[in-house]
């Protein structure tokens, strides 16, 4: 299995509730795809080093994933670009 942790960022201006059905929504799109989420870290709200997308600060989160193939990740990638909820992304594949 490969090991990956996935950091994003939501938007600030979402609310509480639909901040964490955002990340509901990927964590699933990860497990639907057949990986398993060994943990995930919610690092709150922080300014941004710079403004991206006109916010100067998100809410961050991070999942340590363990799959068999890229699949999962393809996904996640494919609706992070496309999603307006996450404002930047992450991918980095773990080396054991």
């Amino acid at each position: 299995m490969k090991s990956y942790e996935i950091m994003f960022i939501v938007r600030p201006t979402l609310s509480e509730d639909e901040t964490k059905q955002t990340i509901k929504n990927f964590g699933d799109v990860l497990t639907s795809n057949g990986a398993t989420i060994v943990d995930s870290k919610d690092m709150g709200q922080r300014e941004l080093a710079y403004e991206i997308k006109k916010f100067k600060s998100g809410y961050y989160y991070v999942y340590q994933v363990e799959a068999n193939d890229d699949k999962a990740i393809k996904e996640f990638d494919r609706l992070a670009l496309i999603s307006s909820d996450i404002i930047r992304h992450l991918i980095t594949k773990i080396e054991k």
